[in-house]
């Protein structure tokens, strides 16, 4: 990760160096929920504008490609229908959802990013009720849901991404959909650079070992997870989904913009993002 994007966090968290070490769960998860604290204000003057954040009605972008639900409708009719949207951050997915006849619950692992999502509700525009929780465990009862979301929130973050799509089957009515944008996994052999040097294979793509960054102790600041195409399918269909679709999201012409190591210079070669369609069966 570019330490200039990070800078504030980096400060805040004395992060000094990079391992690839196996982590669990609970320190995995507290990891992030620092990080995404520390990172809050950063991450919003760098990607609010495109995200939509302070927009009165949000916006529901899927990636850095730009993709928008509006446009796409991977989830669907969502009038009236029970959302959930995991790794929510400051929620513009979940007001946008709101605003289009939706009933979205906006879940995040940082307090930092969902008082965030409180302060652009504060300006107007629709509101949606926030839970502080993670992933691996949901806080709802089963079948409470009628659709499940999460645009690069929670899946790349979580030691036990397996547990999350058992979760979110659970809290899924039947006939329910799961959608989910996260880092193509083509990306890992790559370094995370948008310019030349991030053209250059370097880490093997079946090594599944997180990327950490960690303090002057060796305690984990930041953590992403690796799972392959196959792992996500495999996970998806052990959780009792069935996978409808695997969106793998051109390079649009129109969008000269960089976003850490999305870039068009990457973007017109290879795919830096993948989208999960699931759902979970009417019977």
């Amino acid at each position: 990760m570019s330490e200039d994007r990070h800078a504030q966090a980096n400060a805040l968290l004395g992060t000094t160096g990079t391992a690839r070490t196996r982590i669990g769960s609970a320190a995995s998860q507290h990891a992030s929920r620092r990080w995404w604290d520390a990172d809050a204000i950063q991450y919003h003057e760098t990607h609010a504008d495109f995200l939509g954040v302070d927009s009165p009605g949000g916006e529901f972008v899927w990636c850095p490609e730009g993709l928008h639900e509006g446009d796409m409708r991977l989830l669907g009719d969502i009038e009236g229908k029970r959302i959930l949207e995991i790794g929510c951050g400051s929620a513009p997915c979940s007001r946008w959802l709101a605003g289009h006849g939706g009933l979205p619950v906006g879940l995040d692992l940082s307090r930092g990013m969902l008082e965030r999502g409180l302060a652009a509700m504060a300006h107007g525009g629709p509101t949606v009720p926030l839970v502080q929780a993670g992933a691996e465990d949901l806080p709802f009862a089963d079948a409470s849901f009628d659709l499940a979301c999460s645009a690069f929130g929670a899946i790349p973050f979580v030691a036990d991404s397996a547990r999350v799509m058992r979760e979110v089957a659970r809290v899924l009515r039947p006939g329910g959909r799961w959608v989910f944008s996260v880092n193509h996994p083509l990306r890992w052999i790559f370094p995370d650079d948008p310019g030349r040097a991030g053209l250059t294979a370097a880490i093997p793509y079946f090594d599944r070992t997180p990327y950490v960054e960690v303090d002057a102790d060796g305690t984990p600041t930041y953590v992403e997870h690796h799972r392959t195409i196959g792992d996500r399918v495999r996970e998806l269909v052990a959780a009792g989904l069935v996978v409808e679709d695997i969106v793998e999201p051109d390079w649009p012409e129109w969008l000269d913009r960089e976003w850490g190591q999305w870039s068009p210079l990457r973007g017109e070669i290879f795919p830096g993002t993948a989208i999960f369609v699931s759902a979970k069966p009417a019977s």
